[in-house]
């Protein structure tokens, strides 16, 4: 199905359905909402459930899962989507439910088995999701440094945050599993990439040991306060903990001489 660009997709995030679900082999599940804001098309529920281990895939639990989310969203256009991270050959397909004469439930869903697409059709795919899952996909073994950076560059041209960077970068570091001489040969056989991934690794540790001295200085201004004035209330110590790192060091001046709590916070 064809997707237009004014189609709004949204994800529903996991916490807010496991109250009600209450099944931790949902912890993996990407359900989508799909819109069509011109009124078009019913909005359309895809459900994605990723498995490493095929054998623990249970086709019952997937259809309960889309029927709790379509009496949930009170839809039945939902689409389950089940993807296998290894080869998923004897995976059951349909489930059908139902007596000698009649049928009471059909159920199937859309199987995307990666060890079983060819990487090659993927390398320069603009589908960020194709490229961070290439070491997932069939490739020969002696291509594992290239389709490693593959992935890395698809990350670096289609992801600009550096906080999902990072976090995109972990998963292609696990599905590939580079000894040291496979590092080796890619850090001599793509400088650029690992240019990239070397800056990352700065510019994160940078803004990290920033964000430590922030902590520190908010850590440290919460305590002499208490010292002074007594324990804080829930509205100041969520002052403390949104301001910024020149707020915070006029405050701490103005403890010296303030002889209120108001007069900490005064702007002169």
């Amino acid at each position: 199905m064809h997707l237009d660009p004014g189609v709004r997709i949204t994800p529903i995030r996991q916490e807010q359905l496991k109250s009600r679900l209450g099944d931790r082999f949902h912890e993996l599940d990407v359900p989508l909402l799909v819109e069509w804001p011109d009124g078009r098309r019913d909005a359309l529920l895809f459900v994605l459930e990723e498995e490493t281990n095929s054998a623990r895939f249970s086709i019952h639990r997937l259809a309960q899962y889309c029927l709790e989310l379509s009496d949930m969203f009170k839809t039945n256009r939902v689409v389950p989507v089940a993807i296998f991270l290894r080869p998923a050959h004897k995976v059951p397909e349909m489930l059908v439910l139902g007596g000698d004469t009649l049928t009471y439930l059909s159920f199937n869903y859309l199987k995307c088995d990666l060890a079983n697409l060819d990487a090659n059709q993927y390398l320069n795919s603009s589908n960020l999701v194709a490229r961070l899952n290439l070491p997932n996909m069939h490739w020969p073994a002696d291509r594992k440094v290239d389709i490693y950076a593959h992935a890395t560059r698809g990350l670096f041209t289609l992801e600009p945050d550096p906080e999902k960077q990072r976090k995109y970068l972990d998963f292609i570091d696990i599905y590939s599993a580079l000894d040291d001489n496979q590092m080796h040969e890619y850090q001599a056989r793509y400088p650029q990439e690992n240019s990239k991934m070397a800056g990352l690794a700065e510019r994160l540790l940078n803004e990290g040991m920033q964000k430590g001295r922030q902590e520190g200085k908010q850590d440290i201004l919460l305590r002499l306060l208490t010292r002074r004035f007594g324990p804080l209330d829930a509205t100041t110590e969520h002052r403390l903990q949104s301001a910024s790192a020149a707020d915070l060091e006029r405050w701490t001046d103005n403890i010296l001489d303030a002889r209120t709590l108001d007069e900490v916070f005064a702007s002169h």
